[in-house]
């Protein structure tokens, strides 16, 4: 885990970032990313153009098969700083949740906090992100680190569908042993984006966002 929270910091000091987990002032944002080992679902609402509070379920599975968690939390966003550049724009996001984690190796549930930052760098033709969360409860630790970045093929008019590829490094402390890297095509609106890709254990992933 540390050297993916070095290179994530190092994204972050050289780049900054993007990928924005809320929408604009009084929007309902959707997001979700489904593999056989992680899938995680949630909703917020934009209070105003930087604070959003939502709510979530997490699924995740050791690479073994044999451990398995799940997470419902509610959530609260924060856009610390934002920095409008020529031809692009960087960010900070601050999250806090909390909720009941629940595994096939313990009895009941346990509370959970789940802090973290995500920091962001993007024009209309490059994006790079870092994100940090830790999922902490009693005896528990799933600290989770990814790394992105990307670039378009091509440029279009704010109403279009924009093509991307990106590639995804992530890793998860307590269940998995490796670094999952993911390859994805996206498909961006000015609304929604999907991105589907295989990882480097062959395993499909599909991600999606929509802002109403």
């Amino acid at each position: 885990m540390r050297w993916l929270f070095a290179l994530a910091a190092g994204i972050a000091v050289s780049s900054a970032a993007q990928s924005a987990p809320m929408g604009f002032k009084d929007s309902a944002m959707a997001m979700g990313d489904f593999s056989p080992n992680w899938r995680e679902s949630w909703v917020n609402y934009a209070l105003t153009a930087r604070d959003a509070v939502g709510a979530g379920g997490l699924y995740m599975r050791s690479d073994d098969k044999s451990k398995t968690r799940t997470l419902a939390e509610v959530n609260y966003t924060r856009l610390v700083t934002r920095w409008n550049l020529p031809h692009a724009q960087a960010n900070v996001w601050f999250f806090a949740g909390a909720g009941a984690i629940q595994g096939n190796d313990f009895s009941g549930s346990k509370l959970a906090w789940a802090p973290g930052l995500q920091v962001d760098y993007e024009t209309t033709r490059v994006y790079v992100a870092a994100t940090g969360r830790l999922y902490r409860a009693s005896g528990l630790n799933h600290d989770f680190a990814s790394v992105r970045a990307g670039f378009s093929f091509y440029e279009v008019d704010y109403d279009e569908i924009q093509p991307w590829f990106i590639v995804e490094a992530r890793r998860m402390r307590g269940l998995s042993d490796k670094t999952e890297v993911t390859p994805m095509l996206r498909l961006i609106h000015n609304r929604y984006f999907v991105e589907l890709g295989v990882n480097n254990s062959k395993q499909a992933r599909a991600n999606f966002m929509y802002i109403f």
